[in-house]
């Protein structure tokens, strides 16, 4: 499937609030994204200034997300960032928004003078492969 023509990326505002919920609820799979905590976890995000939130609208209506980070970084000589969580409406899949809002993350992160963008996924390896990124490295984690 091709994009489609009345969809844009936009940073997300506090009115986004709710849709990105509701992505974010659908997303998840190793928590409960609980509605007080996202709430404030949300606002938070939009006044961090290492932290970036990009919606895509799809005629007026948020199709999906993109949370990512920034950080210096010794090894890479400059700024690095990761993409924390990015989900797009299971119904609109396949239409190139998922990659419209890498390819906006990335921009921002190169226009900042970014020397990476990196992720860890479970799912969605080929999406990645596609869009230029390549296997680098394990993922470890430990739930507090």
């Amino acid at each position: 499937m091709t994009d489609l023509p009345t969809s844009r990326v936009r940073p997300a505002d506090i009115g986004d609030v709710e849709a990105v919920f509701e992505l974010a609820a659908d997303m998840a799979v190793s928590f409960t994204v609980e509605p007080a905590a996202f709430r404030r976890s949300f606002a938070a995000v939009l006044s961090a200034t290492d932290a970036h939130v990009l919606v895509i609208d799809v005629d007026g209506q948020v199709g999906g997300y993109l949370l990512g980070f920034e950080h210096p970084a010794f090894f890479a000589n400059g700024p690095v960032a990761w993409v924390e969580e990015i989900a797009v409406h299971e119904s609109l899949r396949r239409r190139n928004l998922g990659s419209r809002l890498m390819a906006a993350f990335e921009d921002g992160v190169r226009g900042r003078g970014g020397r990476l963008v990196a992720l860890a996924t479970t799912r969605a390896d080929s999406f990645y492969e596609a869009i230029g990124y390549d296997r680098h490295a394990t993922y470890f984690r430990k739930i507090l």
